[in-house]
């Protein structure tokens, strides 16, 4: 078993598998720049001290994930330690160094694809926009999960508490009733739109709701968050990344925002 001591920069909404219940994408830097992705984690079924957040330091013991065709892909074998936290008190610096430094930057959205259908076959990246235009929202034509992977979760779910002798009967997320699409452009004024599963959305939505108790309220957050706050007077990447579906597909952009990277611009004297 390998330990790889990774710098975790995504987390994405959670979603559902019939194969391995509910679970979240994540996916960090290793201290050379190197891409990594830990596929599935049942992040809110792990104990207390494994819940790691953004930008903190985790230990893990790793493998290549076999099942999953994408180079940065591998499992978890051993219990997540967090080992540390790169917080904003250096003012961003550090963080930057390795995400902007030591990372490869794309300033072409093209040149990302071709790299995924390329003999590297890149299936995580950041990449830096070079216009935000806007950010649409689309309902889901379904707005509850499919319905025979829910009961089967639930199921299982209870089969293991009954097993484990617990009485908290774990719930399985809610899943989000709308699409968030990012309209850019990139280097070369080509414009597209990407889907964000960026778990803090998803988070600022329900967060949105329970103040609100109105969509159109909790979508207005969402919109001024994404195009306003990470977005005025920063520096504003994207972590985007495949799913193991439409990559499997070789779908001509399997390509999802699954992480924002927003500091704040430094003035150049302040490197000094």
């Amino acid at each position: 078993m390998k330990k790889e001591k990774i710098l975790i920069t995504v987390k994405t909404y959670p979603t559902l598998s019939s194969a391995y219940d509910e679970t979240v994408c994540t996916a960090g830097l290793l201290e050379d720049g190197t891409w990594i992705r830990i596929y599935p984690i049942p992040f809110r079924k792990l104990d207390e001290f494994q819940r790691y957040k953004k930008f903190d330091w985790v230990e893990v013991g790793v493998e290549r994930n076999l099942k999953d065709h994408r180079p940065e892909s591998h499992k978890k074998l051993s219990d997540i330690k967090i080992i540390g936290n790169i917080d904003t008190s250096t003012g961003w610096l550090r963080r930057n160094e390795l995400v902007l430094g030591t990372g490869n930057v794309y300033t072409s959205f093209q040149k990302i694809i071709d790299d995924n259908k390329g003999k590297n076959h890149v299936s995580l990246a950041t990449f830096k926009p070079n216009k935000i235009l806007d950010v649409t929202v689309e309902e889901e034509p379904d707005r509850n999960w499919d319905l025979g992977k829910l009961r089967a979760l639930e199921e299982k779910s209870k089969q293991i508490d009954m097993f484990s002798g617990s009485t908290d009967c774990f719930k399985v997320v809610r899943k989000l009733p709308y699409k968030f699409r990012y309209v850019f452009t990139d280097e070369n004024n080509k414009e597209r739109r990407l889907l964000i599963t960026d778990w803090e959305l998803g988070a600022l939505f329900w967060n949105s709701m329970r103040k609100h108790q109105c969509e159109t309220k909790a979508i207005t957050d969402v919109r001024n968050k994404y195009l306003k706050d990470l977005v005025l007077d920063r520096n504003v990447h994207f972590f985007v990344g495949t799913t193991l579906e439409w990559d499997k597909k070789n779908a001509p952009n399997p390509f999802t925002i699954i992480g924002v990277y927003s500091p704040p611009y430094i003035p150049q004297n302040s490197l000094f």
